[in-house]
């Protein structure tokens, strides 16, 4: 059995329609959605609705500044148009409409962050398989997926924003969690909470990993454990006991899936 990983997909349908091929299936880890293009400041939803100038200078406060100046830029600019709830949602159903229309092989997809899992049965058409806190089998093997990224400490998430990032608290995360039995391959979009697999090296900041992975993976061992989420993380891969951990890489910018045989 030969099968393809990709994560971070971020809007690059171009190379998402190759990703499956030469594989049995396809194997997508989440976040969809180009909402903030950091390389290019004009692409992404955000570029196409206030323009690269803007985009960069929210770049540069995701990078240097505080969470309040950030947090505070954000605001201005949505509050420069008229219907921004309209603007994304329209957005959004655009990008998904082409995203999954690219999806060619045998899928088995959870979502990411940036992603509004919502929405995903409206698309995912015959040969698309959306999975969170389930188990499939194929090819002989126990393939376990959740979705989603953990809310930081003491953040309560916006219920009635416009747009509402995947982030789940982490009792629910951990309930997701813990209905994965007797997996083989553990999918998920984070990473366990492993210091070298959380840390970006361009964000300088650690992202949130989960604990609740990390016990998983030491109770049941399985095969592989693969997730993205960290764009630059310090280290790709580590093993915890006989489970090879490994970021399947920021497909965005590589286009090039990771490939597990078996």
């Amino acid at each position: 059995m030969r099968v393809h990983v990709v994560s971070d997909v971020h809007g690059n349908a171009d190379a998402l329609k190759r990703a499956g091929d030469g594989a049995d299936a396809l194997i997508v880890l989440g976040d969809l959605l180009d909402f903030v293009d950091y390389r290019e400041h004009d692409k992404g939803i955000m570029g196409a609705l206030f323009g690269a100038e803007k985009v960069g200078e929210f770049a540069r406060l995701r990078r240097e500044g505080t969470r309040d100046e950030t947090v505070a830029f954000s605001r201005s600019l949505w509050a420069t148009l008229a219907d921004p709830a309209a603007a994304v949602g329209e957005a959004i159903l655009d990008q998904y409409a082409t995203l999954f229309g690219a999806l060619t092989a045998p899928t088995y997809a959870t979502p990411g962050n940036v992603d509004d899992p919502s929405l995903w049965p409206e698309f995912a058409g015959d040969g698309i398989q959306v999975l969170d806190g389930e188990v499939a089998e194929f090819g002989g093997l126990r393939f376990g997926f959740v979705g989603g990224a953990l809310l930081p400490p003491n953040v309560v998430p916006r219920r009635n924003g416009f747009w509402r990032p995947y982030l789940r608290t982490r009792e629910e995360y951990d309930v997701a969690v813990g209905a994965l039995e007797n997996v083989d391959v553990l999918c998920t979009h984070i990473p366990p909470a492993v210091p070298e697999l959380t840390y970006d090296v361009v964000a300088r900041r650690s992202e949130i990993g989960s604990a609740a992975l990390v016990d998983l993976v030491r109770e049941q061992q399985p095969r592989w454990s693969v997730f993205g989420h960290v764009h630059q993380p310090l280290t790709a891969r580590t093993r915890l006991g006989r489970t090879e951990c490994r970021n399947v890489g920021h497909f965005k910018e590589t286009a090039q899936p990771y490939v597990l045989r078996w």
